[in-house]
């Protein structure tokens, strides 16, 4: 058995791959939760939800930079193409703050 994968979905199943993919998932849900329960809110004050995203966006960039450093070097196409299915997924979690500006 070989230890590098040999398609995007073996890579993906490794857990520094699809751990950021969920965190941004989880973020999108934070802020389309906060919107269906709230309604589009401008406070001055960040509220829960902007410090629960804030703190899931930005506890990607460790994992995403260990992802990055242990695999681009083993399976490079592999690599680039989770890491553009996660930038997906931040993009998507990203999009309603920017859109509603929230």
């Amino acid at each position: 058995m070989s230890q590098y994968p040999s398609s995007v979905i073996a890579l993906s199943n490794k857990p520094s791959a699809f751990a950021p993919m969920v965190m941004s998932l989880s973020a999108l849900a934070v802020v389309l939760g906060s919107i269906a329960m709230f309604g589009i809110v401008h406070e001055a004050d960040e509220g829960t939800a902007a410090h629960i995203f804030q703190l899931l966006m930005a506890g990607q960039v460790p994992i995403l930079t260990y992802f990055v450093i242990r695999w681009l070097p083993r399976a490079p196409r592999q690599t680039l193409y989770a890491l553009a299915l996660q930038l997906t997924a931040a993009l998507a979690a990203l999009a309603p703050v920017y859109l509603l500006g929230l």
